[in-house]
């Protein structure tokens, strides 16, 4: 099933402001949050829909990538972004958004008001060579990450008595002012580590290594930049960080690519220009066979139609376009050039373009 436009799950226009945006999204988690419909399982699905709508869109960095790339610019169709969200990732991520009460206290349970602590994104680069962008791929990596070590056992902060704040009165001109900053014992989680083994660090945790499976939506380009929900870091009392991954491409040797297309220049004598030929290029899937008119031009332009790069939104693919190179010998044995001066007076040898054939930049106008 395709997925919807986040505008769209969230009833606003794509020029909607953030408050617009969050106002929105507080009321579609008010209607479809789970306990105002208990045992309603098409409830939570809107509940989570709406919820990654807002996740990306209240980021102004994702927001402005699903503007240009779509669901395949912040990974909606491949594991990535709000789609790996799960319940709790919701209510800890987006609880303050009914204000200081969290989703917990709106509805009457314990939500404490305190926000979730995340913990820190992975990022690495991936290298793709040409025909890995342009059709998309499955990479399997090794990510070194860190996670809260087996047998881990946590008890609520003595400091803080599990608030993760410490909450300070300060006598002003104006009467006690309250203020409150994070717990430096247990760093906001409102947990200390009771019980951990050896290899543990005093937070609990232990680097381990994974390895991760990628699926590379087609079409990805240098710098574009994709990410994992909760592939990043874990951290106790909180929610794992995220894994993102930054595109390289790998120059390829023989074609070149401009957006969605790509172009090779091929190189043909002078013989098979007057006189017309079959060759063999290379694309991006294979070498297919083209033929070369009698008398073509050198700067001819061929164009391969959908033999380019698959579009990142998915709905097509670029072209593939021939350079014609008309190769002129630069040795010529004494027979050859005996062969070639006789021809030289012919009338068919003097350059005559007329005035339909078109000019380099002509022919760049018709293809780009």
């Amino acid at each position: 099933m395709a997925k919807r436009d986040y505008y769209e799950v969230l009833g606003v226009s794509k020029s909607a402001s953030p408050e617009e945006i969050k106002k929105a999204y507080r009321k579609l988690a008010i209607q479809y949050h789970p306990d105002k419909n208990p045992d309603n399982p098409e409830a939570e699905d809107k509940f989570k829909e709406a919820a990654e709508a807002y996740e990306v869109l209240s980021n102004p960095e994702k927001r402005q990538r699903y503007d240009q790339f779509g669901h395949q610019g912040v990974g909606g169709s491949g594991g990535y972004g709000g789609a790996g969200m799960n319940m709790e990732d919701i209510f800890s991520q987006f609880g303050d958004i009914f204000g200081g009460g969290g989703f917990g206290s709106f509805f009457g349970g314990g939500g404490g008001g305190r926000r979730a602590r995340k913990g820190t994104n992975l990022r690495v680069k991936l290298k793709l060579n040409l025909q890995e962008i342009a059709n998309g791929v499955e990479k399997k990596i090794k990510v070194k990450r860190h996670v809260i070590a087996p047998g881990v056992t946590f008890k609520s902060c003595t400091t803080c008595q599990g608030t993760g704040q410490i909450k300070k009165v300060v006598n002003t001109m104006l009467g006690q002012m309250v203020s409150a900053s994070t717990c430096a014992v247990c760093g906001g989680s409102g947990q200390i580590v009771d019980k951990k083994p050896a290899e543990a660090d005093s937070k609990g945790l232990i680097v381990k290594e994974e390895i991760i499976s990628i699926n590379i939506p087609g079409g990805v380009s240098e710098g574009m930049q994709l990410s994992m929900s909760g592939k990043g870091n874990e951290i106790p009392g909180g929610i794992p960080g995220d894994l993102l991954i930054v595109i390289e491409e790998v120059e390829d040797q023989i074609l070149q690519r401009d957006g969605n297309n790509v172009v090779y220049d091929l190189y043909i004598s002078f013989l098979d220009a007057a006189l017309g030929s079959s060759v063999e290029v290379p694309t991006i899937d294979g070498k297919v066979k083209i033929k070369i008119d009698p008398g073509t031009q050198s700067g001819k332009m061929l164009r391969l139609k959908g033999k380019g790069i698959k579009d990142i939104n998915g709905y097509s693919k670029g072209d593939q376009l021939i350079m014609v190179n008309v190769w002129t010998p630069t040795q010529l044995s004494k027979e050859e050039r005996q062969a070639l001066e006789a021809m030289k007076g012919s009338e068919n040898f003097k350059p005559d373009p007329g005035k339909f054939e078109k000019s380099f930049f002509d022919k760049m106008k018709e293809f780009f």
